[in-house]
Formats: structure tokens, C-alpha cells, sequence
């Protein structure tokens, strides 16, 4: 390390971490490196709507500047300024005395500049960076596509002095949520939960909701097993062929909020998901994970969990339920 920084101790930090809430999820071991690291330092997390309540309940920053980068995006032009103009105030008024940015693009990189913080440490990302306006000294290295991503946020925080960092956590969830959960599933109590969730942002990435049907029609013969189907407000449109397709004891949960279904996440025995958010969620809180996934699809943003399987063939549509239903119950027998 340069020893410009040997002694270096932030008081006041400002860590952007823009994502999805997978990529959110994956940057907690960085956040809490990087709050170990500096224990006694007030550290703010700016985050994207998805992943605030996540970095909320890590307790891994002290508090959170919420971005709706989709409005930002889709918005009417005058009223989108506006908002910017308003975060950089905001950014400034916090006087931060430290930027590290996980995501570095242009935008966030700007922004780190103009938040008049004195020391920044940005990643540089091929084309999508100005981390010229980073100062920090030495640099991290390179983006390296081929690492996992929790191991790019990790890079960014080497010139710090952290190394071999636990590159997964857990978390766990709020108590008026469990609470919440625990009541809906006060009947079932005395069974071992099977989660199934059919969606994904991207169809190529779903496996048939027939498929999902059997696994839960095979898993149903069993009395001590109850399967739960989580409907996300993108698969709100699925409710009705999920009734005529999954057996009659299946439970369809959807309507909760973000860390409602983190909560009931965490109290099942396993779940059975295609590769979205609700795989990363689960891992988060510790539940053992069946993924459903295209061979072809990169294994560099996956939960960095032991419980996990991943069941795969060289397309989605060629996976068995058969080889789905082995997974769960290997877990099931654990």
C-alpha cells in the first residue's frame, strides 16, 4: 500500500452499490469488509430502489440513499433533472470524506467527483468508467469479467488492505416479518416447506410451469411435505394457470413485499427456483436452494452457497423433473 494511506481512517463513507438485487446481495461481503475495516467510520450505502431494504436489514451501513434509477431512466427529461440535481445536493451536503463505488459507471463516478470527498477508489470497468477521477492510490486491478462478481466488488477494496475477505454472508430477517410469515403458515407449521418459484425477468430462463407442476404434483404424495408456489408481482399473471396446473393442497403466495418473502424464504427446507433474484434471497438467509438453470447461462453471479444444487442441461426445456425432484430430496433427507 502507498504509504500515503498506511494510516488512513475515513470517518464519513459513501459506498455506491447500483444493481439488481442479486448484485446486491453478491456486494455484502465487500460492505461488511469494508465496515469491519473501518469500524468506527459512518458508512452510507447509495443503492437502487430493489436493494435498499436489503443493505437495511444487513446492518452492514448505517444508513441508505434510495436511487429510483428506473425513474430516473423513464421519467419525463425536466423532472428526471431534477431529482439528479437533488441527489448531487444531497450527496454534498453529507460531507463525505470517503467514496468507494462498486459499480463504476460514468454516471457514478461523476458523481463520487463532485461529492467533494477528499479520498476515491473506484473499479475501472472496460469502457463504462471515468475512474480517472478516482485519486485512491494504489488503484484495484482491472475488471476481470471472468471472476465472480462477489470477487470484482472484493477487488475494488485490495488497495485497502482487505484481503481474503469471507466472500459470502448471511443475514436475517425482520422480526414483524417472520412474525407475519409465521401466521400465514400457522396451519403447516408441523411440515417441511417446499418453495417453488416458476418466474424470471427473462423467459429463456424459465423453466415450464408444467414442469414446475409435476415436481409439485410428486412432492404432494408426500403428507409431511406442504409445497408453496411465491408468485412475484411480475408473475401476478401466472395465478391463474398456476391453479389449473398445481395440485390443490399447493399454497400460492404472492402480494408480499421484498422482505415479507425473504422471511418466508428463510423458513423453508429447500427451494426450487429458476435463476432470478428469489435464488439469491434465499442464500442470503440461509435456505438450501434447487436451481433450475441453462447450462450456457454464467455460473459468475450465482449465491456463493454450499446449499446449493444446480440442476442443468444444455437447454432449460431439457432439464427432467426427475432430476429436480433428486435435488430436493437430497436436501429434504439432510
Amino acid at each position: 500500500m502507498n504509504l500515503k494511506f498506511l494510516n488512513f481512517n475515513p470517518q464519513n463513507i459513501l459506498i455506491i452499490d447500483f444493481g439488481q438485487i442479486g448484485d446486491v446481495i453478491l456486494s455484502l461481503p465487500a460492505l461488511k469488509a469494508v465496515r469491519e475495516k473501518f469500524p468506527a467510520a459512518k458508512i452510507t450505502a447509495m443503492v437502487g430502489k430493489s436493494g435498499a431494504e436489503i443493505i437495511e436489514i444487513s446492518d452492514f451501513a448505517d444508513e441508505q440513499i434510495t436511487v429510483d434509477r428506473v425513474k430516473l431512466r423513464d421519467g419525463k427529461k425536466l423532472e428526471s433533472i431534477k431529482e439528479v440535481l437533488k441527489i448531487f445536493k444531497d450527496v454534498r451536503r453529507r460531507k463525505f470524506d470517503f467514496v468507494i463505488d462498486l459499480h463504476s459507471l460514468y454516471e457514478t463516478n461523476l458523481l463520487g467527483y463532485l461529492s467533494g470527498a477528499k479520498y476515491r477508489l473506484y473499479i475501472n470497468r472496460e469502457n463504462r468508467s471515468l475512474d480517472f477521477l478516482a485519486n485512491f492510490q494504489p488503484k484495484p486491478p482491472l475488471e476481470n469479467k471472468n471472476l465472480h462478481l462477489t470477487d470484482q466488488y472484493l477487488n475494488v477494496l485490495k488497495p485497502l488492505g482487505i484481503e481474503n475477505a469471507p466472500r459470502s454472508v448471511e443475514i436475517q430477517p425482520r422480526e414483524k416479518d417472520l412474525q407475519k410469515i409465521e401466521n400465514l403458515f400457522q396451519a403447516i407449521k408441523a411440515k417441511k416447506l417446499v418453495g417453488l418459484f416458476p418466474g424470471a425477468g427473462n423467459p429463456s430462463r424459465r423453466w415450464s410451469l408444467k414442469k414446475f407442476a409435476e415436481a409439485a404434483q410428486s412432492l404432494s404424495k408426500d403428507k409431511n411435505l406442504q409445497t408453496i408456489v411465491f408468485l412475484g408481482p411480475e408473475e401476478e399473471n401466472l395465478r391463474v394457470e398456476v391453479k389449473e396446473k398445481f395440485p390443490i393442497e399447493t399454497i400460492i403466495l404472492g402480494k408480499l413485499s421484498l422482505l415479507e418473502f425473504t422471511a418466508a424464504l428463510s423458513g423453508l427446507s429447500v427451494l426450487i427456483s429458476n435463476d432470478t433474484g428469489a435464488i439469491h434471497l434465499g442464500a442470503v438467509v440461509g435456505t438450501p436452494i434447487v436451481l433450475v438453470m441453462d447450462r450456457r447461462a454464467p455460473t459468475t453471479y450465482l449465491p456463493l452457497t454450499e446449499k446449493i444444487c444446480v440442476v442443468n442441461n444444455d437447454t432449460i426445456d431439457e432439464i427432467g423433473v426427475a432430476e429436480v425432484l433428486q435435488a430436493t430430496l437430497e436436501f429434504l433427507a439432510k
